[in-house]
């Protein structure tokens, strides 16, 4: 099933920073320490193809803050990734068919779509290394408490894992379908 329409309706990522109030200042704050290796964009332009990145979200989300800029800067660094931002809250039949494995609405989720925008993939909603620290030592702590855990740890890894494991699903996908052969 295409979901074009659905990117199509989407916000650019400026669009988005633009409407997102007072968590505009902190979204471009974490662009602008954000850094994604050349290598890892060049792994992705190389593929050969385009691909489009379907994001739902809020302004309001803590990890949507932390890990949006990053996978923005992923898709214009590598050239041929397009990226549209959605409201979870207008999209419910799309959120509730990428629910965490807790079944939680948890945001961002990054639908990964081919040039035909057909669904290949989706990653959601936190890096595995942050959900990691998480479960094993700040579950116990207030909300308050765990989020000031949660965005230093953001801060400390400045989206490598963010940026590696959205490549990581891309590179896996292209290559368990390789571009067609235009040579006769």
């Amino acid at each position: 099933m295409s979901l074009e329409p659905e990117f199509r309706s989407g916000k650019t990522f400026d669009e988005f920073v633009d409407g997102a109030g007072e968590h505009g200042v902190l979204l471009r704050a974490v662009e602008r320490r954000t850094v994604v290796t050349a290598p890892l964009s060049a792994k992705i332009a190389a593929t050969g193809r385009q691909w489009h990145l379907l994001v739902m979200t809020e302004d309001w989300c803590g990890d949507s803050v932390n890990s949006l800029p990053v996978i923005a800067r992923l898709a214009a660094d590598a050239g041929n990734v397009d990226l549209r931002i959605v409201s979870r809250e207008a999209n419910p039949a799309l959120m509730n068919s990428h629910l965490a494995v807790t079944g939680a609405r948890a945001i961002p989720v990054v639908i990964l779509l081919d040039e035909s925008f057909e669904e290949k993939g989706w990653w959601g909603s936190r890096p595995r290394a942050l959900q990691a620290e998480i479960d094993a030592h700040w579950k116990a702590l207030s909300k308050a408490d765990r989020y000031v855990e949660v965005r230093r740890w953001y801060v400390a890894d400045r989206g490598v894992s963010t940026a590696e494991e959205i490549a990581a699903l891309l590179l896996g996908i292209a290559a368990r379908e390789p571009v067609a052969s235009t040579q006769g």
